[in-house]
């Protein structure tokens, strides 16, 4: 696995990619650090933390959609299969590069943090949860699609794949909190459908992987969502080992 993990992050730094990913990143995170902290003159990074997850949904999907698809494209795929490696191995090599350069793009916060602190107070244990929270959801959003570009050999079809799967999941997030609000009104004249729609509204909830990161905006580690976003990461990992499999019998 080392030695995939070390091919994968120089690769990122070898191509556009990687530099790609990291501009981008830091102006979309820079913008929302002028519009939440400068512009309101204010240490509470709170509302910043809260938008930073339309960031990622735009562009997590840079770090992986190369990934695997790419290893197809130009058949090198057929050469990592059949080398004395283990699949896990290399589908974990790829994805802990692609984490790595993520968590670099995130660290740009405590630099933000810094800048804050000569204009008033930060809290650092809001800051440092959030940035779990961040490194948190983006380690389960990038298994996700991961996943996804096992499946294509062309890059902006598993770039398009990943934004669509990460935007389903914040339509599910936006319409679990309608549903369950529903229900309540419901209830009031059709009992059956009101419980019919509380139990929707409940199962979207429990996987909901934008509204729990408001737990870390405010400071609470809540356990139930880090289980939830480390479960996702492994449980796809497992998918896409799989896949590898099948097209090694193959």
């Amino acid at each position: 696995m080392g030695a995939i993990y070390r091919r994968e992050l120089g690769a990122f730094f070898n191509s556009a990619i990687g530099p790609v990913f990291l501009t981008v990143f830091y102006l979309g995170s820079g913008l929302l650090f002028w519009l939440f902290c400068l512009s309101y003159a204010t240490t509470d990074m709170s509302n910043y933390f809260a938008w930073m997850r339309l960031v990622m949904v735009l562009i997590l999907p840079l770090l992986t959609m190369r990934l695997l698809s790419e290893e197809r494209a130009q058949k090198t795929d057929q050469g990592l299969l059949t080398a004395p490696i283990s699949l896990g191995g290399i589908v974990l090599g790829k994805y802990f590069a692609a984490l790595t350069v993520y968590a670099m793009g995130i660290a740009i916060v405590f630099v933000y943090a810094i800048l804050l602190s000569f204009f008033g107070t930060v809290a650092w244990s809001i800051v440092l949860s959030n940035f779990i929270a961040l490194f948190l959801m983006g380690a389960a959003f990038m298994g996700i699609t991961l996943f996804l570009s096992a499946f294509t050999a062309n890059q902006f079809i598993a770039y398009v794949l990943g934004i669509v799967a990460l935007v389903v999941l914040y339509v599910i997030d936006f319409l679990s909190g309608t549903i369950s609000s529903t229900a309540d009104t419901v209830a009031a004249n059709s009992t059956v459908l009101g419980t019919l729609l509380g139990w929707l509204g409940t199962a979207m909830e429990s996987v909901s992987f934008f509204s729990r990161i408001y737990d870390f905006t405010y400071g609470l580690f809540n356990l139930s969502s880090v289980l939830l976003y480390v479960s996702t990461a492994v449980l796809f990992n497992f998918f896409t080992i799989r896949v590898f499999e099948t097209r090694r019998w193959r």
